[in-house]
Parts: C-alpha cells; structure tokens; sequence
C-alpha cells in the first residue's frame, strides 16, 4: 500500500526543524530518499511510529468507514485516514471552520493520511475527472469515539481529563477513554458517565490521543513549552476553554482523627526537586511543631535519579509504597494541606480540592495548575522547562550543568520561602494548627 503523507502546518516549519533532532539526524543517516519530499515521507512514517507511540499496523489497518464509492474509505482514527482506489482522482482537504486547505492534489491509489493527530473538523472533497463524488465534514455526534491517554505521567493525565468529560458534552459522541490501569479506579470515581477500554480498534469513527511532547516539531497546535498543562487537552480536542473542574468524593475516611499534612519529596526527575540542604526536614519540624502529623505519601522510601538520591525526611511518617491512586485521592482529601514539587502528586492534591503549596521554581507560574502557595525564586536563573532553548529533559540542569550555577533554580529556595507560603495558607483557609488550639 502507497502512504502519502500530509500536514496542516506548513512542511517547511517542519524541514527548518529537522537540523536540530537527533531521531531526525539517525533517520537521515538511514534513508536513501533522493528528494526532499521523499525524506519528508519516510521521517513521518518512522516519526510517529517511535515518538506517538501509534499501535502496531496501524497506517496498513483496515478503513471500515464506507463512502458508498467502491474502493473510498474514510476515517478520522490518530487524524484523517482516505483510502484512494486507482483512477483519475482529486483529493481536496480543508478545514471546515476557517476554509484553509491543507491538501489538494490528484492521487491514483493508495492511501493519504494526516501529520497533525489532533482534533481539526476536517472538510474531504474527492473528484473524478474533475466532478465531485464525495463530500463529508467531520461530526462526531452519535459517533464511536476514543480518546487515548497512555503516557503514563500522573500530571499529564489529571490535567488532561477535565476536557475529556467535556468533548463528549461537546460532541454527543460515543466516547470510550483508554488509559493505564493504574488510573482506572480514580477515572471511574471521577468521570463514572464514561467507558473504560483497555483495547482499542479502528472500527471507530474517530480516535485522539492526548500527548504533549517538548520537541521542536509542530505536532501540536502550539509548542507545549509555551501553553499552561491546565490548556493543553484543549489544545488537542479543540476546546479553547477551561472546563469545569470534576469533583473528587471521597471513598474512605481519614487514615486518623488527627490534623495531618501530606509532603512528596522526589519527582520523576531530580532537576524538579527541592535542593536546599535540609530544606525537607526543616519545613517538617516547622509542620511538627504546630502539632501537624507529617505524611509522606512518594512512592519511594528512597529515590536516586541522575546522581541525586532523595529521602524520606525523617520527622515524617512513612506513608511511601506503590499505594493505589484513590488511596492516594482519599488520603490528600481528609488532608489539611500538601507541600509538593511541580509533579504528579501535586496535580493529584489539586484534583481533589486539597489546599497545594508547590516548591517549583524550574517552570514558569502559569505552567501548571494555579495556585497562591507557589514557591520560586524569580532572582536566579528559573524556568528551563518552558525555554525553548533549554534541552529540559536531556540533562537534569540545561542551562547550568557542571558549574556551580547548576539547579539555582531548586538550589535557592529557602525553608523560610516555604514557610512563609504554609503559614499564608493556614491564614487564608482559616485553619487552626493543633499546637494553637487552647490559645
């Protein structure tokens, strides 16, 4: 089967692009395309294989969406897929809402398939000898639809569910979510409306996939360095708004009658942690002194990633394991508050409305979720995540690596900063510490 690739955006931003990828560079040291156009073919078929991660087959699967034209299929499975039959055709492609034409060339055979993945109301003219045969604009309404959200980063994911409940509110679609297993439980209680799948096919109308990469390709409809987490599945399922926030309800009681605080020391890489010496143990004594019991819910005891090893501090109580997420969920619910980094558990406190002071200084304010307890110092060099000219993930400090200037960002936030941000949210929430109750 012939696969002719198409793009929304403009191919030259993805040609300027090529020089600076290194998957780019082993695909061209590989290829034997002897034009340009050809290289673009080949790099988009081993592209979007390696970095979307799409299901083995899928560009040869079968099309079962009938067109009533022998040999003319049609569907929207990880964006527009058309089976072309042999013949004097003209394929014209174009978005519904705004008119701009993305394709529109004469094809004999094979099949034509979309770059871009995420949701565009798509607009298909097809031609035989230059008479219209077949028109269809994309309407997911009464329509078998899955969403696919399988990166397996905890953060990622709560951000990107609240727009999931409002695609298929949107849409009228029969919408099916596929996600990890370790998610399942927590999705049910959230979103109990909408079906789990763990398989998926391509007998549906349409699939999409939620994934935000920092790569300098334009596969998503904006850098993702430059958009707020909360922003980033509107993004991709074509909603431009914040929708409404799910509400989280609780499953079990509290672990203990007592006030508790719940603390998260490591994050999946040690450039996102907290650095300053003893910071962790400091910020707990504080927490112990106003008579807060301190749990630590990580998932590790103990954590070394890129030569940092971080620890349960040792004030806390040790709450670590590969506990499920609702019993996390529950836990964060019955907590007075949570101290965390820019990661996962973080995102999980926020889902599940319980008060978050954030210690992130490697990302901008407006990166993640909003919260008024956010600590950073804005005073050493800060943001790396969301700088495009910083390689955030290749190296645990982009900017500073092997001078003392390295991790600033983590490095110089101080107890005092923390503590200031705690006792501001015990202000704000009107919460009375253990400690001060018979004041």
């Amino acid at each position: 089967m012939r696969l002719h690739f198409f793009t929304v955006n403009d191919i030259e931003d993805y040609r300027k692009n090529y020089r600076y990828s290194p998957e780019v560079r082993e695909i061209f040291k590989q290829s034997q395309a002897q034009t340009s156009e050809d290289f673009d073919q080949e790099f988009f078929y081993k592209f979007l294989k390696r970095l979307f991660g799409l299901p083995e087959g899928f560009f040869e699967s079968e099309i079962y969406g009938e067109t009533g034209i022998d040999g003319l299929r049609l569907d929207f499975n990880f964006g527009l897929r058309l089976d072309i039959p042999e013949g004097n055709f003209r394929v014209k492609v174009s978005d519904f809402d705004s008119g701009q034409i993305f394709f529109d060339k004469y094809i004999s055979g094979g099949r034509l398939i979309s770059v871009e993945n995420y949701f565009i109301r798509w607009h298909v003219e097809v031609f035989l000898d230059e008479e219209k045969i077949f028109s269809h604009t994309l309407d997911l309404e009464g329509q078998p639809v899955v969403i696919i959200c399988k990166t397996g980063a905890l953060g990622d994911t709560l951000a990107f569910l609240p727009y999931v409940r409002e695609f298929k509110k949107v849409h009228r679609c029969d919408l099916s979510v596929s996600l990890p297993k370790i998610f399942h439980e927590l999705f049910a209680r959230l979103y109990p409306e909408i079906n789990l799948v763990d398989e998926i096919n391509f007998e549906t109308y349409a699939t999409y996939r939620l994934l935000m990469i920092l790569s300098p390709f334009p596969l998503t409809p904006a850098d993702s360095r430059k958009v707020s987490l909360l922003r980033a599945g509107g993004l991709l399922l074509g909603i431009d708004y914040l929708p409404p926030k799910n509400f989280f309800k609780p499953t079990e009681p509290p672990v203990t009658d007592e006030p508790y605080v719940c603390i998260a020391v490591q994050a999946a890489q040690a450039n996102k942690g907290w650095h300053w010496p003893n910071g962790w143990a400091v910020v707990v004594d504080y927490l112990k002194a106003l008579g807060y019991r301190v749990f630590c819910i990580d998932r590790n005891a103990e954590l070394t990633t890129d030569d940092f090893t971080i620890r349960k501090p040792d004030g806390a109580e040790d709450f670590t394991g590969n506990r499920p997420l609702l019993e996390r969920a529950n836990m964060l619910y019955h907590a007075e508050f949570f101290i965390g980094l820019g990661s996962g558990l973080s995102w999980l406190a926020w889902t599940t409305d319980c008060p978050v002071v954030m210690i992130c200084g490697f990302s901008q304010d407006w990166c993640e979720f909003y919260t008024p307890y956010r600590v950073a110092n804005r005073r050493v060099c800060n943001g790396c995540f969301n700088n495009r000219r910083a390689s955030f993930l290749q190296a645990n400090c982009p900017l500073h690596k092997n001078t003392p200037r390295a991790l600033e960002c983590q490095k110089k936030i101080s107890p005092r900063m923390v503590i200031d941000a705690i006792e501001k949210l015990i202000v704000d929430k009107k919460l009375i510490p253990p400690a001060l109750k018979n004041f």
